[in-house]
């Protein structure tokens, strides 16, 4: 057996996944590729589908090509391909939120309702440890606290019928590429991953080479690591979370979520932000400008007697009355 497929083999065995139909998100790029071609090569028996989704963002003149190899190579496999189109550039204008934050959301919107549709247990995307070094790298740089100190997760629920699931996490890019060259399997090139004028390519080809040859040649375990100490801390702290949010938040309309602040008197600050930041991920609130600042100010006011009204970014008021912090959204 092929050194990937035996390691995807180990990471997430077939047991665990071929009675159950499967979405692979591929974009047409070498992990995602690797990731539709090992599936397909463990995909023996079993009663669930293996299904394709590629998501087009419109942002890219290549993006076209990128769609039309994605589906070529699904019919090469046998498989059903599914292809979204998005404005995420509007959806950002419209939102608030920006082109990054915009582009995840629609993707992923799009890749559930597929999932729903042809009624897949999970979604499988290709992130790989490389990706999760340097997104745990571009967090610290722009400033986090636990919770984005995790990284990627390797499982987050969509809904409650459908699980992404990202079975590279563990797998460098370099594997990827290896497999790929092993079969001879062409894949599509995104030269914007070149441009270095964005930060998230600065990191992975400059910041990273430059600390590794400067500072510790291990720095990429080394951020592995943090990444998963973080992980097993934000585990406690979302534990804490979980039983002050189910007895203090409330939704009172469509648009309206009440707090009851008297509950949290004698909670730690950092918990009371936590906090917010749940309700905002629930709420699908823009979070993008939801800094330190703002969710200190959030914080205060429920932790203090002032019944004064402010507006926080995406056009979120916050006014306590009686006890109750009241938070809407037009």
């Amino acid at each position: 057996m092929d050194p990937f497929v035996a390691k995807l083999t180990a990471k997430w065995p077939p047991a665990q996944w071929q009675d159950v139909s499967l979405l692979v998100a591929c974009s047409g790029g070498a992990d995602s590729v690797a990731l539709l071609r090992g599936l397909h090569a463990l995909k023996h028996r079993g009663a669930g589908r293996l299904i394709v989704g590629h998501f087009h963002h419109g942002l890219r003149e290549q993006a076209d090509a990128d769609a039309q190899f994605v589906q070529r190579l699904s019919a090469q496999l046998d498989l059903p391909c599914q292809v979204g189109h998005g404005d995420v550039a509007a959806r950002a204008r419209q939102q608030g939120d920006g082109l990054e934050e915009a582009a995840r959301h629609d993707r992923y919107e799009f890749l559930k309702s597929i999932a729903e549709q042809h009624g897949a247990r999970y979604v499988a995307t290709a992130h790989t440890a490389d990706d999760q070094i340097e997104t745990i790298l571009h967090r610290i740089l722009r400033g986090t606290g636990v919770a984005g100190l995790r990284g990627i997760p390797r499982v987050r629920v969509l809904s409650q019928a459908v699980t992404l699931i990202r079975p590279l996490l563990e797998f460098r890019r370099a594997e990827t590429q290896t497999y790929l060259e092993s079969l001879g399997q062409e894949y599509c090139h995104d030269e914007s991953n070149l441009d270095t004028s964005l930060t998230r390519n600065r990191i992975r080809h400059d910041l990273l080479p430059f600390l590794a040859d400067q500072f510790n040649p291990a720095v990429d375990d080394a951020l592995l690591r943090l990444g998963q100490l973080a992980s097993e801390a934000q585990t406690i702290i979302d534990q804490r979370v979980d039983d002050y949010y189910d007895c203090c938040v409330t939704k009172s309309t469509g648009n309206e979520v009440l707090i009851d602040c008297d509950q949290l008197k004698t909670a730690p600050p950092y918990l009371v932000r936590e906090i917010g930041i749940r309700l905002w991920q629930e709420q699908h609130w823009p979070l993008q400008d939801m800094g330190r600042a703002q969710w200190e100010q959030l914080s205060d006011l429920v932790m203090q007697s002032s019944s004064e009204k402010i507006t926080l970014p995406g056009a979120v008021t916050a006014q306590k009355k009686d006890g109750q912090l009241a938070l809407r959204r037009p």
